[in-house]
């Protein structure tokens, strides 16, 4: 009797764990919308000259999407999903140079049960800006 309690009680103990209390699997990422730039307006300043707003027109810009001035986030204005704005300061065309430029879209958060899912952050390839 007693063997038959010990290996009832170790069936229930396997049970037990088995049932609720292993990780949970999650979802990984998935891709996020690519953004891709086709204009830049404008597309060169000379060095030496004032602040300036860069016009970057392209396609799959999300609200939440940034500007990078060389690899450097901007602060970002959103204006549809095929435009986005930033401020370029004086300083960032103070010296000729050529600028890559890229925007990114932003990881989103999962929304599964164990907060599984959501998109990975994507930037698009970059295209130059020429400081004269």
């Amino acid at each position: 009797m007693k063997t038959m309690s010990t290996v009832l009680l170790a069936a229930l103990v396997a049970f037990t764990l088995a049932c609720g209390y292993s990780s949970k699997a999650t979802t990984p990422p998935t891709a996020g919308a690519m953004p891709a730039i086709d204009t830049l307006a404008p597309d060169n300043m000379n060095a030496g000259g004032a602040a300036f707003v860069l016009t970057v027109n392209g396609s799959n810009f999300s609200t939440k999407s940034t500007i990078n001035w060389n690899g450097t986030a901007q602060t970002t204005t959103y204006v549809s999903t095929s435009q986005l704005t930033a401020t370029i300061s004086a300083a960032d065309i103070a010296n000729a140079a050529t600028v890559p430029i890229t925007v990114t879209n932003p990881a989103t958060t999962g929304m599964g049960i164990y907060g599984s899912g959501g998109t990975m952050a994507e930037t698009s390839s970059a295209m130059n800006f020429t400081v004269n």
